[in-house]
């Protein structure tokens, strides 16, 4: 990939794993310095960092639990010390919770909406404020199709993502020209996760995907580097749904038997 990012630092929340680790380690591939921020899983950080250095590019691990206001603003000081600025943030690390809404408790309510909103709500006034010292930048806030389309079991991952949308198109407003916000809202994507809720998980998507396939972590990165770099100069307020086709027919597979068990105790 071209060097679009060539000298720019760049945070990637929730990137140890699944598509944080994938858009870290595109970025860093596209000459971007990375921040490598995780909550619990360090394993999977240096994982994510070794990736990173093993194709020549920079990158280091920060812990910091994203849904704290006050670990937020740590971690966006951390960044400016070590690297001296920051120029673009990566609001990528969710929680899920699915569960039918009945069943949805006050503790899985705060877990998914301190995460998907409140920390990226706080966490971007801050990365906002170190953006300015150097003249600008831009977030980029990863959505879901299920901010678009109503899929079951994701009401409270749904309301969150939809106040994510909203909170990209007030930020683009409050913050140009300066900075550019804009999202991205990824489909159902292969990851050890998706078929941890169902064995056929990627099966089942593609069967009802217009593109004849799940999405790759990788199908999300050129999205990506497009909207830090320079030639989305002119592209802000926009959230670009990467969904091989799905939210033109929005049908969902049966998920009656998908097992969300595991998402309560995810670190």
């Amino acid at each position: 990939m071209e060097q679009k990012l060539r000298g720019k630092v760049v945070l990637v929340t929730g990137s140890s794993k699944g598509i944080g680790q994938g858009l870290a380690v595109g970025l860093a591939a596209a000459g971007a310095s990375v921040a490598v921020n995780y909550k619990t899983d360090e394993a999977g950080a240096g994982i994510t960092c070794e990736r990173i250095h093993e194709s020549g590019g920079k990158a280091e691990a920060f812990q910091a639990d994203i849904g704290s206001k006050n670990d937020f603003e740590r971690l966006i000081d951390q960044v400016g010390t070590r690297f001296g600025r920051l120029d673009v943030l990566v609001n990528n690390a969710a929680r899920t919770r699915f569960a039918p809404f009945f069943e949805i408790t006050e503790d899985d309510f705060d877990d998914v909406v301190n995460t998907n909103l409140r920390g990226p709500f706080f966490g971007s006034a801050c990365a906002a404020r170190k953006m300015l010292e150097t003249g600008g930048g831009c977030i980029i806030n990863i959505s879901s199709i299920a901010a678009k389309m109503m899929i079951p079991f994701h009401s409270a991952y749904t309301m969150a993502k939809g106040g994510l949308e909203a909170l990209t198109r007030q930020l683009a407003y409050e913050l140009a020209p300066a900075i550019r916000v804009n999202g991205i809202a990824p489909t159902a994507t292969s990851s050890e996760r998706n078929r941890g809720y169902d064995p056929d998980y990627e099966t089942k998507w593609a069967a009802i995907t217009p593109a004849g396939r799940v999405a790759q972590v990788e199908d999300y990165v050129g999205p990506c580097v497009f909207l830090a770099s320079e030639d989305a100069e002119m592209v802000t307020g926009q959230v670009l749904y990467v969904d091989g086709g799905w939210t033109l027919q929005a049908v969902t597979p049966d998920m009656s038997t998908a097992d969300f068990s595991k998402d309560r105790h995810r670190g």
